[in-house]
């Protein structure tokens, strides 16, 4: 789904769960779908402050709490007491995160997913999402610490 069709859907989506479509809700989501990669919730509130955009923090918060709840946009990880947010618009993928600088490596492996429906075939459990976040340290960070 491309950034146009995910903004017409939101719309309705609202409209259709009865809550206000906001001139602010929809600028806090066209925000959001213009972020590159990943952010954390107090990133956004500073970059829709800096563009002088009039949405309050109180409205980002809520807004992004809608935006997950629908599926728009998923948390990626807990990490130095933040939660790293991304748009759930692309492919499933998974993710390396360095522990010293924070780095977000993005991955895929057809194995592991072959894997995973093996393991829930086996148990005859039905899975509704994961997420999988390999912690460790990125190269550049292992070469300074060497």
């Amino acid at each position: 789904m491309n950034k146009r069709q995910a903004l017409k859907e939101f719309k309705q989506t609202i409209k259709n769960l009865g809550l206000k479509y906001t001139p602010q809700r929809e600028k806090v989501f066209r925000a959001i779908l213009n972020t590159k990669g990943h952010f954390e919730i107090e990133q956004l509130v500073h970059k829709i402050q800096s563009k002088n955009i009039n949405v309050s923090r109180a409205t980002v918060y809520r807004t992004l709490d809608i935006l997950k709840e629908l599926g728009y946009v998923r948390e990626v990880i807990k990490f130095k007491n933040k939660t790293i947010y991304e748009v759930n618009l692309k492919e499933h993928h998974d993710h390396l995160i360095c522990r010293s600088c924070g780095k977000i490596i993005e991955f895929h492996s057809d194995k592991i997913e072959e894997l995973q429906d093996k393991i829930c075939k086996k148990y005859k459990f039905q899975p509704e999402f994961h997420r999988l976040e390999i912690f460790g340290l990125c190269e550049r960070c292992q070469k300074k610490k060497n």
